[in-house]
Order: structure tokens, then sequence, then C-alpha cells
């Protein structure tokens, strides 16, 4: 990579968002890289409301991407979870890295430091994750559980001003921002099964520029690569939008295996599909689509198209997003 040039990142503004940016800065300088921060507001970091009104997820990623293909940055920082899984990039654009990845855990962060079971019928506990939401109502149906937007700082703050008896933050994401410390629980995969490319930052840059791509290579962590791809492919066959509480975690396995489990959900918790296999490491995307397909035998379909939504672009189940 030419020292002259220096390697422009877009990245959402927010303190999580920037926090990863820098650690993505790092890695390329420690390569020889000069690098440059390009701070951006998205629409969805603006908007308050419910994201199904501006399409879905991607609008944390749309402003990011036009960064790329307008040439003015050269790499973008992703999470994975807030990419559209149901429908391609953006023509010119290629994932150049999948970092390794990070906690999936989803933690309680209560303001008495009760765990959830020990909360009293009608509790509020803020989230705005339909994924979060429904399977917070299938094991805990004595719970009020309340929407709540904004980055963590923000979320957290609400919660010490006593709008809630408690908050559901992603464990990585409390780290990020230093506030793991007020973790009052961390839930199992079991208990709150993680969104599909939870934890999993990537990097994005025009299919075109051999020398970035081939920087941003290095950081690349294989196993990631296989595990989002086996995600999103089940994602992509089930062609959800953003009201849909679809959850999947796929992990590495003996023998040169890989395992994926997939849910979907009822809103209201009401109803629970399930699904889980292992296929071989080499051929991820095999392994998510059947998955998928397996769900889909199950009835996810009609659950996912009895769900309301607007007449915008699909994506992926709704979170309530400012990296994790």
């Amino acid at each position: 990579m030419p020292r002259s040039r220096t390697i422009r990142i877009s990245t959402r503004s927010s303190p999580m968002a920037v926090h990863q940016a820098e650690q993505v800065a790092a890695g390329l300088e420690r390569l020889g890289a000069r690098t440059e921060l390009i701070k951006l507001t998205t629409a969805g970091d603006r908007w308050m409301g419910d994201l199904a009104a501006l399409g879905g997820k991607g609008a944390f990623v749309k402003e990011i991407d036009g960064a790329l293909l307008d040439d003015k940055a050269d790499v973008a920082v992703h999470c994975l979870k807030d990419i559209p899984g149901d429908v391609p990039i953006p023509p010119g654009l290629t994932f150049a890295a999948y970092l390794a990845r990070e906690d999936v855990h989803d933690a309680v962060i209560s303001r008495t430091g009760a765990v959830l079971s020990d909360l009293p019928a009608g509790a509020s506990v803020g989230t705005s994750s339909v994924r979060r939401t429904a399977q917070l109502r299938i094991q805990h149906p004595h719970l009020d559980i309340q929407p709540l937007r904004g980055n963590v700082n923000t979320r957290l703050a609400r919660l010490s001003e006593g709008h809630f008896e408690a908050i559901i933050a992603a464990v990585s994401g409390l780290r990020r921002v230093g506030q793991d410390h007020r973790i009052t629980e961390t839930l199992t995969v079991e208990q709150m099964c993680p969104p599909v490319g939870a934890g999993i930052i990537v990097l994005q840059c025009r299919a075109d520029d051999d020398e970035v791509r081939q920087l941003a290579a290095q950081l690349e962590h294989p196993g990631t690569r296989r595990q989002a791809t086996a995600e999103r492919a089940m994602l992509h066959a089930l062609q959800g939008h953003c009201n849909s509480p679809i959850a999947g975690l796929a992990t590495d396995a003996a023998g040169g295996r890989i395992m994926l489990r997939g849910s979907v959900f009822s809103p209201d918790g009401s109803r629970r599909l399930d699904a889980q296999d292992w296929g071989l490491e080499d051929d991820p995307e095999a392994l998510g689509f059947f998955i998928g397909s397996s769900l889909l035998r199950q009835g996810a379909r009609r659950l996912i198209d009895d769900i309301p939504h607007n007449d915008s672009p699909t994506y992926d189940q709704q979170e309530n997003t400012d990296g994790y």
C-alpha cells in the first residue's frame, strides 16, 4: 500500500461505532497504512421511531455505503447484523474482511440488581428488538416489554432515570463503551438466541479497489466468515422483513464441521419454530439454506407473512441497534 495514500474509513458517528472504527484503523496502521475516520450520522441514527418506517435496518448503512460508492471513503466499518440480509449489497461493493467474532450474548441491566426471573409482575423492560421481545414473552410473560431506542448510553440513562426496571443490551456493545460492569445477568444463547451476525464486524470496500481490498483482507478471520455465511444464507432463505423475529447462531464444531441453530418467533411469543443441524465447514452456505428450508417446512413463511410490515423494501429482523 503506498504510504502517500490515506485510507478513509467511514463509520457511524455514535461512540460505539467510532470505537470499533478506531480498532480497525489501528489494525490497518499496524499493516503500514495511514488512516482517517469519516464519521457519518445515518438516517437510522436520526430517527427515533419504528425502523420499519425507514425501510428497516438498512437505514443504518445506506449513507456509509454511499460514501464508498461516491469515493468519499475507502473502507466502511459495519456491524454485520445492521446489513440487510435479504437483498444484495450495492453493486460495486464487496465484503473485504470479517473480523474475529466477539461475544454474542445479550445481557440484563436492572435498576435493583434483580435478574429477570426475580422482577415483579408488570415490571417494565426496555427493548425495541422484536427478536428480544418475542423471547422475553416466551420465558417471562409476567414482564411488561416496552420500546426503547437510542445508543447504549442513552438507554442506560433512561434506565437510571427510572423509566424502566431493566433493559436488555448486547454484552459486546456494553464492553465497547465501558459499561459492562453494569451487567446484572448474562443470558445464555438458549435463553436469548442472538440475531444473525451478532458480534461480527465486517469491512466493506469497492470491489475494484484491489489495494484496499488486499490490505483489509489481512484482518480477515476465516472462522467468522464461515459462521456469517451460514447465518446469512438461512436469513436469505427465510426472506424476513424488519418486523420478523428471527434468530440464528453458527458455531464451529469438532471434525471440521459447523453447527447452525435458527429460530423464528411470533411477536407475542405464542409460537416458536426451531431448527438445528451440522454441515461441512467448506460449504456453510448449504447449511444455512438447509436450516432456512427446515424452518419454512415448519411454517415459517406463514408466520413471517402474518406479521404486519410496511411497503418499503424488506430487511432482516429489527434490532435496537447502535452497533449491537
